[in-house]
């Protein structure tokens, strides 16, 4: 029965969404200031610029940029929802650990013809590795040496919902800042700078929180987060889903933003991006009715779904999607990721588009998984 009902509700949901959005967009685009080429270029110019050492987390330049990104926050206007101001700090620690060497392999599709995979034992010695971890908790924390603790934080602000019923939820708009820092030279650059990974979605960020700040308060509350360690394994988003500062039952949907750099042909070209696990939510739909210029991803075999900070949202429950224009460039991880790179005009609308499709998550109707659609917990050892 709970099915049926669950099924009927999404029915009700597809059909009632093509007559609400229409309604809610147009005062969109007289109400929020559009982010402009030039507006952007320097946000992230500053923001992958080569003082801050490729943002590495732990670095003293990933700590500069999270200062840059707080002070963004407070000029903006968003009220601090950090334990420090703006900033969240995270328990993280620098671990050395050993594990049996694995390979992955193909395990049938799920429901919506999607390939799973699985890991499996491979042959040869256990293998060692220097990573960084995330801790349960401070406390846990102090039972390290204080040579191997990393000074990890996420930076966080809000905007409180104007509804009396929908401000108990809220919306997180977020993006990863953090990069590979400095490392092995190409071409005599040394400094990776990440400039379309992720610094272009941290601007995202930061403007559609401008936007929203000089336009009409949300009717949902909505959160912006510049997370810590996705290039290390989401430790900002894991220390967050543990350490919400809103608990997670109360959060609607999540929109992460991650490399829209770059036009991607596949997406339609300038301006448009596309968002991950379309399919899997009434998210798209609402993207749709709403002539929003994002599509679905065409890349599943990518499994980009699966490879940014949304998934560990989606795995909790809420519907979370990334939208990128990532094309498969080549200089994805290499330091010639840098702001020269950048097409500021398709990087600007598309911060547009995602700033409507974040109105539309705060203000219309909240998103719902399809059935198959949301995944599967991760599995505990």
């Amino acid at each position: 029965m709970r099915t049926r009902l669950r099924r009927f509700s999404l029915v009700i949901v597809a059909a009632i969404v093509p007559a609400i959005i229409p309604a809610i967009v147009p005062a969109i685009g007289h109400a929020q200031r559009p982010s402009t080429p030039a507006g952007v270029r320097q946000l992230l110019g500053a923001l992958a610029d080569d003082s801050m050492q490729g943002r590495a987390t732990g670095t003293p330049g990933a700590a500069m940029a999270a200062r840059m990104i707080a002070e963004t926050m407070r000029r903006i206007g968003l009220a601090p929802a950090g334990d420090s101001g703006f900033i969240q700090r995270a328990a993280v620690t620098m671990d050395s650990t050993s594990s049996q060497a694995m390979r992955r392999v193909q395990a049938g599709t799920d429901s919506l013809g999607r390939p799973r995979f699985r890991l499996e034992p491979a042959e040869g010695p256990p293998v060692w590795r220097v990573g960084l971890r995330v801790r349960a908790s401070f406390a846990d924390l102090d039972t390290v040496p204080v040579a191997r603790r990393v000074q990890a934080m996420n930076v966080v602000g809000m905007i409180k919902g104007s509804d009396p019923v929908l401000a108990n939820e809220y919306v997180l708009v977020d993006a990863h800042y953090d990069h590979l820092g400095v490392g092995r030279a190409v071409n005599g650059d040394s400094i990776y700078n990440g400039a379309d990974d992720d610094a272009s979605g941290t601007v995202a960020v930061l403007e559609i929180a401008r936007q929203f700040a000089q336009g009409p308060a949300p009717k949902r509350t909505v959160m912006f987060m510049a997370t810590t360690g996705e290039e290390r394994g989401l430790l900002g988003t894991r220390w967050y889903i543990a350490h919400p500062v809103i608990p997670l039952e109360r959060m609607a949907a999540n929109l992460e933003i991650e490399m829209i750099g770059r036009p991607d042909s596949l997406a339609g070209g300038s301006g448009r991006a596309w968002l991950t696990g379309y399919e899997r939510s009434t998210m798209g739909d609402a993207l749709a009715a709403a002539g929003i210029p994002i599509v679905p991803d065409k890349r599943l075999d990518q499994q980009f779904f699966q490879r940014s900070d949304n998934i560990a949202f989606a795995q909790a429950g809420i519907p979370a999607h990334t939208l990128s224009s990532f094309n498969l460039h080549t200089d994805y991880h290499r330091p010639s990721d840098d702001v020269s790179r950048v097409d500021f005009d398709h990087m600007a609308a598309v911060i547009n588009a995602a700033a409507k499709a974040a109105r539309l998550l705060t203000d219309g109707p909240k998103p719902e998984w399809k059935p198959g659609g949301r995944p599967a917990a991760p599995q505990r050892p």
